[in-house]
């Protein structure tokens, strides 16, 4: 009984003295509660929208004040042509279009009936859908008040129209969002495990006193899993298209080399972890935790990152999903170029340097 008493305690002083695995058993629950109390939420609140308004009389005047006074909706800018409207959606900053017809007010009146039009990104079909309801409340409300006080009966109806996803599939969102899953799962954890078990193994010294030069015997062990990550992606646009029956409508190769520089920022997070990390059980625990719910949360595949505070918002620009998730919705299901995602690009190409930069900086050709 001694003995296992004692056993037990070399056990705890272990656990106490590793102060990185006390990190990931007291400090991860404490972030993920925080992170999952913000950011899971069905509400979508403050979506950017724009308003044509061809109309400009008090019944569009009325309808607009109550839109900009709701919390779900935040009007980006007020457009005068219909054709403006086509190249706010494919900036990706807006979800949500409003447009009134010119005599808006006149129709309402004299013929008891008239149009608005709401067109949203249903690209992602569950905000678009979320997103038309709200409208749709706003409008009735409205509706109803003019109604109280009209002996006539006015009607107002919503003409909705879907884009880029008008059957509102869900492949179009899902897709995107694994890809990117998938892809920030294996290059990192693989990569970061494969190299931190050479140091385990004690086969690392090898490696670094042999004429290779280190830097090398690092990037060799990266290179694997960028072509099998390349797999992986052609196998989940096979899927998509023949089976899920989502066509690529924008550039393939420019998807895949997209895809290519994602795989390889992945693999510069996974080299980083792998040289600032000692076993494969830390290792592991980094690139599946650290990784794959910031990419879950973060990367806007299952919530709304507009939904969460601005702390959490600023902390998604860090997450290279979220940028990769926005590049493959774009040219994909939106058929754009890369004039449309060179910014996304730019960051993601950004992030890879300086986590080359400082890994190489922190890489030790000597083992402690």
């Amino acid at each position: 009984m001694k003995q296992f008493i004692t056993f037990i305690r070399k056990e705890f002083l272990h656990v106490i003295r590793d102060r990185k695995t006390l990190l990931i058993l007291f400090g991860m629950p404490i972030v993920q509660i925080l992170i999952f109390g913000f950011a899971l939420t069905n509400e979508i609140k403050n979506s950017e929208i724009v308003i044509v308004d061809n109309a400009k009389d008090v019944a569009s005047t009325n309808i607009i004040a109550k839109i900009t006074a709701s919390r779900y909706f935040k009007v980006s800018t007020f457009l005068s042509q219909n054709s403006d409207m086509e190249a706010e959606f494919r900036k990706g900053k807006i979800k949500l279009a409003v447009l009134f017809p010119p005599h808006f007010n006149e129709q309402l009146v004299h013929e008891n009936r008239a149009q608005i039009q709401i067109i949203a990104d249903a690209s992602d079909p569950n905000t678009a859908t979320t997103l038309t309801n709200y409208m749709t409340s706003i409008i009735q409300e409205y509706q109803a008040e003019i109604n109280g006080n009209n002996p006539v009966s006015l009607q107002i109806v919503p003409e909705i129209k879907m884009l880029y996803n008008p059957q509102l599939k869900g492949a179009p969102n899902f897709v995107p969002g694994v890809m990117a899953l998938v892809l920030m799962l294996i290059c990192v954890m693989m990569t970061a495990i494969s190299i931190v078990k050479e140091k385990e193994n004690g086969t690392m010294e090898i490696l670094l006193v042999s004429p290779f030069k280190p830097i090398f015997v690092i990037f060799s062990k990266a290179v694997p899993y960028l072509l099998l990550s390349l797999i992986n992606v052609s196998t989940i646009l096979l899927l998509s298209i023949f089976v899920l029956d989502l066509p690529i409508n924008g550039s393939i190769v420019l998807l895949f080399l997209e895809s290519i520089l994602f795989i390889i920022t992945c693999l510069a997070i996974g080299i980083f972890i792998s040289i600032k990390t000692s076993s494969q059980q830390i290792a592991m625990l980094i690139s599946l935790m650290g990784m794959m719910l910031p990419t879950i949360l973060f990367s806007g595949f299952m919530f709304p990152v507009e939904n969460m505070p601005k702390p959490l918002q600023l902390i998604s620009n860090i997450v290279p999903a979220k940028w990769f998730y926005i590049i493959v919705k774009s040219i994909m299901i939106k058929g754009l170029g890369f004039s449309a995602i060179w910014k996304e690009t730019l960051i993601l190409f950004g992030m890879t340097v300086f986590l080359l930069i400082i890994s190489l900086k922190s890489f030790k050709t000597r083992l402690e």
